[in-house]
This record gives structure tokens, sequence and C-alpha cells, in this order.
């Protein structure tokens, strides 16, 4: 018994010592610990944003901030929280030792760390108070913070700081800008269905969003209505009606606000996709923003919904974004057609910019696709044809090239389409969820940085509250088209530049080459891009309404003359890199009588004049394979003789630049009879009835003698004297 009690007052002494230095430890630790009651008035949480020049410009971008009513938050949107954040709220002190133990065994048995047991008051003090680092010592300054709390403020008050300082997803801190962004609704005017999906995305914003995953956002809300009918909050009948209830189908911006942080948190939430409100206190974040450019994007005036980006071909970063409607998605019209139609068939050495492409009326499988504005043109370049955007030969291209081909090209620009949109529509821009600007414009970018395709940021890096950087943008290459093929593509998009429809963009002082495109219904215009860039920088314009209400707009109008101005803001102060030269390139001359009328690319002769040429470039892997030698081997189609009236005619081919020599043979004697220009008859009326000729066509180029054409022999008619009483 002696050892016993011995051995208790041994442990009871270890236990008071244990209990003595952790009253310490907690005393030392938290002994300068007080509660900053300004904090608790949280509204865009403490992140820092910083320019591409490292200038704070969190208070350009996000204007005043988001300003906080004083109505009353609804009975039921608290009762959602509560139901499933702190089902004890309002009978603890603020510490729940009860969840704090069954939160311990849950973690034991499972062997992992997930189960958590903050209370509402906890999460408001780390929300508002503390850093994001997970130590003993941050959690013992929570606890005395916590007790602090429960004293100064009662648990309504608690319940309001905590809702106006939780983060939703998105760029949408605060229950007052959740339901804004979410609903556009004033947050004492919300349903029950719409508080219980509030609550739902507290526990994972990122990842619970509607406008990321729907059928997870779904189940969490249900999950959430359930709770609060177990807990008597709602009835049976109230949560399944609520069940019935839509999710948002697209968010609501801020007014005020600049659009590009709605940009900057999407990059966020992909960046840190569990984070909640804590992990994002006291962040600094590095953009690649110029204010200057950012600003001016947001003075742009629009009848309709826009979205404006201009990305830097060197860093991979957004300098300036802009939008209306966020990232939308949409049909990319004519724009895709460099991008899964002309560079690859190029790539796969099935055109240069010279093919002749034939325009003409066409039917695949019953798919009949048809130019803008109809007719046809007949036999174009595919420099011609892109440059005006004209749709068959584009369909007619892909359909030689294959969806399949194409489509992989897409693919390695991070460019999906799906299964069912492959077909021959999608060289017109034909699919079902589209694609956002943003990735158009990383699209275009692989013509400037020589094929080599890196998606773009607008966050450089970011750094905790310590100022170590926690992320690092990192350029990712693929190579997409070759040097040579984004040299070609850039010569047939600076000709849409310059005469076709980015035709507005001429006027610039340096090489620029754009691409335009426009969708619609019957109805009208629903979608009109421009996508331009230089070796320094892309841009691109898109215009049209989010609800497929028509513009009244083309690409090549409002979204070209835009493009214009900012190219022009750009660069008010310098001009652009000059594009480099690629040594696998050539200039070919073409015979211009082949191309025109045979429709076949042939190298023209040496000798041949200048009239008779066509300049184009082409791969130097790829050149054309026959050379006409028509002026230094001069060679004609035979001539057509006949006797007509007596008289002897010889007519020439259609070989105007040829000097000919016309010989006649009868009875062994030749006489030149005809040397000079073309004509086209040549007459013989010094010859004698009744003797056979033979005629020799031999063409001529300066000094270069042709081969000799022998004519067949003819003979003239012999004279006859008229029959007696002809007259009869």
């Amino acid at each position: 018994m002696k050892r016993v009690l011995i051995l208790f007052t041994i442990l009871f002494s270890l236990l008071a010592v244990l209990l003595f230095c952790a009253v310490g430890y907690y005393a030392a630790v938290t002994k300068d610990t007080v509660l900053d009651e300004q904090s608790l008035s949280l509204t865009d949480t403490s992140i820092q944003l910083f320019d591409g020049n490292g200038t704070d410009v969190t208070a350009q971008l996000l204007g005043e901030g988001l300003k906080r009513t004083q109505s009353e938050l609804p009975s039921m949107l608290k009762r959602a929280f509560i139901s499933v954040e702190d089902k004890d709220f309002y009978t603890h002190n603020g510490i729940c030792f009860r969840r704090i133990v069954k939160a311990a065994l849950k973690n034991l048995t499972s062997f992992s760390f997930k189960e958590g047991a903050s209370t509402i008051s906890q999460q408001l003090v780390k929300n508002t108070q503390l850093t994001s680092e997970k130590t003993i010592r941050r959690k013992l300054k929570e606890y005395k913070l916590t007790r602090i709390l429960e004293r100064r403020y009662t648990k309504e008050e608690i319940m309001k700081l905590y809702l106006n300082s939780i983060y939703f997803g998105h760029e949408s801190f605060g229950v007052h800008h959740a339901a804004k962004f979410y609903f556009d609704k004033d947050v004492q005017d919300l349903t029950l269905s719409e508080c219980a999906m509030l609550s739902a995305l507290v526990k994972s914003p990122n990842r619970y969003s509607p406008f990321r995953d729907r059928e997870k956002c779904l189940a969490r809300r249900n999950f959430v209505l359930d709770q609060m009918k177990e807990q008597g909050y709602v009835s049976s009948d109230e949560a399944e009606r609520a069940k019935r209830d839509p999710l948002p189908t697209a968010p609501h911006f801020v007014e005020g606000r600049s659009s590009c942080v709605g940009r900057i948190y999407e990059e966020l939430s992909a960046l840190f996709p569990n984070a909640k409100t804590v992990d994002y206190s006291h962040l600094k974040v590095d953009t690649y923003l110029d204010v200057d450019l950012q600003k001016y994007t947001e003075n742009l005036q629009t009848d309709s919904d826009f979205s404006v980006i201009i990305r830097d071909n060197h860093t991979n970063g957004i300098k300036a974004f802009s939008s209306s409607v966020g990232s939308i998605c949409r049909t990319p019209a004519s724009v895709i057609k460099p991008l899964l139609v002309y560079a690859p068939a190029i790539e796969e050495n099935l055109i240069s910019p010279a093919t002749p492409l034939l325009d003409e009326p066409i039917c695949f499988s019953g798919y009949s696709p048809s130019n803008y504005g109809g007719g046809y043109e007949g036999y174009v370049s595919a420099r011609y044809a892109l440059s005006r955007s004209i749709n068959v030969p584009a369909v007619k291209l892909l359909n030689s090239l294959g969806v399949e081909k194409g489509v992989s090209y897409l693919n390695k620009m991070d460019l999906f389409v799906l299964e069912e949109d492959q077909t021959l529509a999608l060289a017109l821009g034909g699919m079902k969820n589209g694609f956002s600007l943003s990735s158009l414009v990383d699209g275009y970018a692989v013509f400037a940085s020589g094929g080599k395709f890196s998606p773009s940021s607008i966050i450089r890096q970011v750094r905790n509250e310590n100022g170590e950087v926690v992320y690092r943008s990192k350029s990712k290459e693929t190579r997409v088209f070759s040097d040579d093929v984004c040299a070609l593509m850039n010569s047939m998009l600076k000709t849409c530049a310059e005469e076709g429809t980015a035709k507005k963009l001429r006027a610039l002082p340096f090489d620029v080459y754009a691409k335009t495109g426009t969708a619609g219904t019957e109805k009208g215009n629903t979608d009109a891009y421009t996508v331009a860039y230089t070796a320094d920088d892309t841009v691109g314009v898109w215009l049209g309404n989010a609800d497929n209400t028509p513009v009244s707009c083309t690409g090549g109008g409002t979204p070209c003359n835009l493009v214009f101005s900012l190219l022009q803001q750009r660069y008010c102060h310098q001009s652009p890199t000059p594009t480099l030269p690629c040594n696998d390139v050539i200039t070919v001359s073409l015979d211009r009588e082949e191309y025109e009328k045979n429709h076949r690319l042939v190298k023209s002769d040496e000798l041949s004049p200048p009239n008779e040429r066509l300049q184009e470039l082409f791969r130097a892997s790829n050149p054309p394979k026959e050379e006409n030698t028509r002026f230094s081997r001069p060679t004609i189609e035979k001539p057509t003789i006949f006797v007509e009236n007596g008289t002897i005619c010889i007519q020439l081919c259609q070989a105007y630049y040829y000097e000919y020599l016309i010989e006649r043979e009868n009875n062994g004697k030749k006489t030149v009879i005809y040397r000079g220009n073309y004509r086209e008859r040549i007459y013989d009326n010094s010859v004698v009835n009744g003797e056979r000729y033979v005629y020799t066509v031999t063409p001529i180029y300066n000094d270069n003698v042709g081969t000799p054409v022998v004519l067949p022999a003819v003979f003239t008619p012999s004279s006859t004297a008229p029959p007696s009483a002809w007259w009869e």
C-alpha cells in the first residue's frame, strides 16, 4: 500500500509539474496576444496584389472593397451554418471540448487528421487574427483569443462577424458578397436552398462551386438540407422542396471592382484547390499586370458583353484582362481556322500559302457549308482564302486533313473538343462548349513563339506572410508546329491584317498579324472576334451577349477597332520587336500561266519575264517539284491550219510572249512567210491553186529557238471554169 501511495504521489507530482509547465508555457506564449477588434470586420481578406513592376495595386484593383450592409441575416442562413459547422454554437463558450475529444478519437482510429473540431468562434479568430501556420503556439493563441471573443461579443454578433469573414470561393469574401456573386440578391432575400448552398461551399469553396462541379455542389447542398431537417430547423416537405431548386448557372460580378480580380482568384483557386479563408490570410500575390494597360481595357466602351486580354509572348503573363462575363466559353467561329486547319495542313505538307483551293458549292454527307454573305469565288489561293475567311475551302481542307488529325493539334494547345463536336463543321467553329478567349489567345501566341505552346497566367508568384515564395509560375512548353510553319502562318495572317477581314489594322505603323471571326444564327450575329499579335504580345477581343442575343457587329468591325486602339496604346512609346526571318522558308517564283490557267504550282522559267511570275513563300523542305522551261526551251501546242477562200490560214495557240517564225515548203523550196510577235491568225495568200504546202511554226523567246512544229500538209483548190449556161 505504501508503494502505491509513493507511486501515486510521484505521478501526481509529475502531472502537477507538467500542468504548471503547460500553464507557464501558455502564459508565456499568449502574454502579448490581444484581440484586434478592427480585424474582425474583414472585407476582402488581407491579400495584397502587386503588378508586374512590384507595385502594390490592391486598392486600385479592389476599389473601395466590399461594403457590408447592416441588414439582419436571415435566421435560416444562420441555422444552415450551425447545422454543419457548429451544432453546439449557442451552448458552448467558444471551445467545445466534447467535439475536440470526438475528433481526436476519430483521427486516431482513421490514422489521419482530417476531422476538425473548431467552433464558429474559433474559425472567426483563425480567419481574422492569426497566420496560416499550423503550430501549437498558434493553437494556444487561438484558444485565448476565442475566450476573449466570447466574453466581449454576443453569439449573434459573433455569427454576423463570422459570416462576413468567410471565403465562399472565386472572389467572394463574406456572405453579402457571396449572395450577390452567386444569386444577384441581397442577403436578406436568400431562399432556403440558397442559404444551404452557401453553407455547403465553406467546407471546400473551390471544389464545391456550382460553376466548377455542379454535381458535388448539389450533393453537398442537399446534405446541408438533410442536416437542417434532422436538427429540426426545417420540415421534411421544406427540405424536399428546397432540393428541387436549381443551382445558379452564371456568376454576377461586383460593380466598381476590376474584372481581372476574378481572374486572379480563379488562378489562386486552381493553385490551392483546398484553400479556406485562413489559407488566404496575408498572402502577397505578384502578377504580370500592366496597370496602365489594365485601366485602358476597363475604360473601353462597348454595347454588349465583352472580353479583352493582352498576353506577353515572352513571359506568358497576362498584362491586362477585362471582361463583363468572366472567362466565358463561346464558339470560336473562324478564329479557329488557323489553329485547326491551315497550320496543321501546312505542317502535314498538304498545302502552302499559294495552294489553289476551289471555292464551290459542295456537300459532305448532308453537310453543305456556305460562305458568309453567300456566293463562291472559284479557285483562290490558301492565303487569299484565309485572309478573306472563306468558309468552303477551310471545310474542304479539314476533310483532306482529317478531323481527328486537326483536333490532335488543338489538344497540344490545351484546346479540347468533345467527341460529338469532331465533325467538319468544326472548321467554322461549330461546337457545343466552345473556348475561352484566353485559350484562343494562347493558341495564337504559338505562331509568335516559333511553334511552342505555353499556357498564360496572370499570377507570377505567391508569397506567404513571411515573404517566402509558396508558388512560382513555370513555363511549360509543348512543341506544336515547326518554326517554318509558323513563319508561313505569320505571312498569311499579315495579309489578313493588310487586305483581308482585319484590314482595319493596316494603318498601324508596324507589322501585325491577325484573324477575325463571326458566328451567328438566322436571327443575327452572336459572337465577334479579333485576335492579333506581334512578336511581343497577343491581343484578343470578343464581343457578344451571354444570353446569345444578337450583336450588331462582325469580327472585322468593332472588335478590330478595339484591337487597333489596344495595340496603339501598348506601343505608344516604342515599336514591337521585329519578327525574325526563318531560314527554312524560301521565296519561289511560280509560273503565272500554269497557276492561273491550270491551277498548278510550277516553278517559273529562269528566263521568264517579271509579268509571268508570281512570288510566294514555301517551306524549304517542300517547294514545288516541277519547273517550267517554256522560255528557255520554247514550246507550243500545234497550231490549227485550214484553207479559207483560197487563202491558207494558220491560227496560233495562246502564247503571246513568243516571237514566231513561220516557214512554207512547196516543191522542195522553203520560204519564210512570217517572223514577228504573236498574232492570233497568220494568212498566206501568195499560194498557187492546186499546189501542196507544208508549214513549220517555230516559237522563239529572245535568242532561244524552240522546237519547230510541222503542220499537216494542205492543198489549195484547183481553179475550174464556170459551167456553161450557169444561169440555168
